[in-house]
């Protein structure tokens, strides 16, 4: 893949939380409802705009759980171009995992970081606010990334990259 397929899209990768809140029943919880509401008008009206990319990562947790949520996440991502995980990908990730800045239960989060890093992604577009979208986690993230050579991504929610027909 290269980034000049596309050169005036800026590239946003899709972590797993972005087809599972697009795809799931729409919550009696007014803010996951809200964040749920926010990814489908997203969806709908922006997407059109960026080149979306996924990895393998993605696949992995889109796939897990419920049978029918599973098929209807993977669906969605279905024909996105999946970005290749290799050493400087799995490197990557493990110092990220070295540095402390994730928890052991959100390793696969370093690992998104470290694809995005690695192949200069735009947009990392997330709902995870506990582990990446995260403003105690981003400043070191950021040193870490750029001391070893990369640049991060933006790191954001549909809510920040909403289209103006979104915030009216």
């Amino acid at each position: 893949m290269s980034k000049e397929d596309e050169s005036n899209k800026s590239f946003v990768y899709l972590e797993s939380t972005i087809p599972s809140f697009l795809t799931s029943k729409i919550s009696s919880q007014i803010v996951t409802a809200a964040k749920q509401l926010t990814t489908r008008e997203w969806w709908e009206q922006s997407r059109h705009r960026y080149h979306l990319v996924i990895s393998q990562f993605v696949w992995d947790e889109v796939a897990a759980g419920d049978t029918e949520a599973a098929r209807r996440r993977c669906e969605v991502i279905q024909g996105l171009d999946e970005l290749e995980i290799n050493e400087e990908v799995i490197a990557l990730y493990e110092k990220l995992l070295a540095s402390g800045l994730f928890p052991e239960k959100s390793q696969v989060d370093a690992a998104h970081v470290a694809v995005c890093a690695v192949y200069a992604i735009d947009i990392l577009l997330t709902w995870n606010c506990a582990h990446l979208a995260n403003a105690d986690v981003l400043p070191g993230l950021r040193r870490n990334l750029a001391g070893w050579g990369y640049q991060m991504p933006l790191i954001c929610t549909p809510f920040e990259i909403a289209g103006e027909e979104s915030q009216t």
